[in-house]
């Protein structure tokens, strides 16, 4: 949900810049699909019966330190995407200190986990490690009531990250002919 709000922000930011969607569509990356084949590795460790066996977990940490290698790698062809990389190495961080586990506060951990450990995650406790880094924000006010999950300040900055790319894309680039026509019809 907090990807879906980074999209929309970075949406309306774009567009109040002066940005257009067909910039956005514009839009390169190397190797694509690999995003889709973490996610979908993400999705298969959480949601499909293999959550429930021992060291899935490690599957998911190599997925994200592939994905955060993934980002780095786009940097100098992506604007901003260098927000995404800080914020998936702040979660790599922290669930490569829990033993591959990501520490969830008790109080948003819902049905994702009862005790214990559930694929990824786990509950978060005085014995898990880097807790400040774990998933304990929660949405604000009826957002939060009607979706209470739980987020880490690396997922915040992943949803920045969004946004930024988002609303960066969409803008004109520097010497189009859209930016050289802005710049005749509102001289300094």
């Amino acid at each position: 949900m907090l990807w879906i709000g980074a999209l929309v922000i970075g949406l309306v930011a774009g567009f109040v810049s002066g940005g257009r969607l067909d910039n956005l569509a514009r839009l390169r990356f190397r190797w694509p699909w690999f995003v889709v084949a973490a996610l979908v590795v993400r999705a298969a460790v959480l949601l499909s019966p293999i959550r429930h066996l021992d060291g899935v977990q490690y599957v998911y940490l190599a997925a994200l330190t592939a994905l955060v290698a993934w980002t780095l790698w786009q940097i100098e062809l992506v604007r901003g995407i260098w927000l995404i990389a800080v914020g998936s190495a702040l979660n790599l961080v922290v669930i490569a200190a829990n033993g591959g586990h990501m520490p969830v506060a008790p109080e948003l951990a819902g049905g994702l986990v009862q005790s214990g450990h559930l694929g990824q995650y786990m509950l978060m406790s005085t014995d898990t490690n880097l807790n400040w880094l774990a998933d304990w924000i929660a949405l604000p006010g009826p957002f939060g009531r009607v979706l209470p999950e739980a987020y880490s300040p690396g997922d915040v900055i992943v949803a920045i990250g969004i946004g930024v790319i988002v609303a960066l894309a969409m803008r004109p680039r520097a010497g189009s002919i859209e930016t050289q026509a802005r710049i005749v019809s509102d001289p300094p």
